[in-house]
């Protein structure tokens, strides 16, 4: 099962990428991102994209041109984005890669959409909530997916999901920095478990 989970994996160290990865791919979550702020980031990158595991890796804090294409070179296949840069969409539709840029206006969501994003990551959610969403959602393309982001827990998917959010990136509530491999586990099993409930309202 393919869900729309994204997990954050801001600290995260080149030494626990291949462990992590695994334990997030057996518990269901098969979108990694690795914030560029987290140490030797396309490293990490490049380590979970050698595993073959399935999941789909890429890039976090994505800022500049020039880091779309060393995310690429490191065998990423997503971008993320806290901003609306259109260079930097461009650049990874150019690259084959699917962008996700942060908004949090009408403006930046068609911005974006028109840019070529793949999708819109609300941010910071919580500013917003699913009231705001519901707004948003009104007038956007109904096939253009919305993750919601930031400040929003396993507690929330539901009014989200009812809101209209297609998906959701998870950051401290699945991983912070120095949590072993079952510790991520753990989280990543209750976070899937949340979200399928979730959708089966």
């Amino acid at each position: 099962m393919t869900r729309n989970l994204i997990a954050i994996l801001r600290g995260i160290t080149p030494e626990e990428a291949e462990p992590v990865t695994a334990a997030l791919v057996e518990a269901g979550i098969t979108t990694i991102e690795v914030p560029l702020n987290s140490p030797r980031p396309f490293d990490s990158i490049e380590r979970m994209a050698r595993m073959g595991s399935g999941a789909v890796i890429g890039a976090g804090t994505v800022l500049s041109v020039p880091d779309v294409t060393h995310v690429s070179e490191a065998g990423g296949r997503i971008v993320v984005s806290p901003n609306a840069d259109t260079e930097v969409i461009a650049a990874a539709r150019d690259l084959g890669m699917d962008a996700y840029p942060g908004v949090f206006t009408a403006t930046e969501c068609f911005a974006a959409l028109k840019a070529g994003a793949t999708g819109l990551k609300v941010f910071p959610a919580f500013l917003i909530g699913p009231a705001g969403l519901k707004a948003l959602r009104a007038v956007l393309p109904p096939e253009a997916p919305v993750y919601a982001v930031g400040g929003v827990g396993p507690d929330d998917f539901g009014g989200w999901i009812a809101a209209g959010a297609a998906g959701f990136g998870v950051g401290t509530a699945l991983y912070r920095p120095g949590m072993s491999a079952a510790e991520v586990a753990a989280a990543a099993r209750a976070i899937t478990a949340a979200y399928d409930a979730a959708l089966a309202r």
